[in-house]
């Protein structure tokens, strides 16, 4: 199946996740990025047949809102929504590695057990190795469910990061 529409969606507190977003857009070729603030409802995710989605991690330590963003407001609504099943999806978050690094980009699992649980296809999985942090909830099975990226620390990696891994949930959504 080819996939056609990939909707890009983010949420973000200070910008960085939008900016990460605005840079896997131009590694991708597709259009721009949505703020998942400015949508209507989560059916709005319904209208592509693949969905990347960013989120921050801000509220650390905590089991649900880790996001601190419209996300938070979403999941429920996104676990019953039989209209993403079988989508790929594929999720980025940004973290804090080493202010927060017992919760680095928690707030990636939320947001994956989402859509997972409304039937996508979850792809975008990375390995953990070539990160330091303490601990994170959005590590499962030995992978990142998703691409984590630390703005604050590591600046400097996320283009490469971002570029590896459009690379590969290119070639699992196909």
């Amino acid at each position: 199946e080819v996939v056609d529409a990939i909707g890009v969606f983010f949420g973000s507190v200070t910008g960085h996740t939008g900016e990460m977003a605005d840079s896997l857009i131009d590694a991708l070729g597709e259009a721009e990025p949505v703020d998942v603030g400015d949508i209507d409802s989560a059916a709005d995710l319904s209208a592509f047949d693949a969905l990347i989605v960013g989120v921050p991690t801000w509220h650390t330590g905590a089991d649900t809102e880790r996001s601190g963003t419209a996300w938070d407001s979403f999941i429920d609504d996104i676990k019953g929504m039989d209209s993403l099943k079988g989508k790929p999806c594929a999720v980025f978050g940004c973290g804090d590695s080493v202010g927060y690094s017992d919760n680095f980009c928690d707030a990636i699992e939320e947001v994956h057990d989402a859509f997972e649980g409304a039937g996508c296809k979850m792809i975008g999985y990375t390995d953990p190795s070539t990160y330091d942090f303490g601990e994170s909830k959005s590590v499962r099975d030995g992978k990142f469910l998703g691409l984590p990226l630390d703005y604050e620390n590591e600046y400097d990696e996320c283009a490469d990061r971002i570029d590896k891994w459009v690379a590969q949930i290119r070639t699992e959504m196909a």
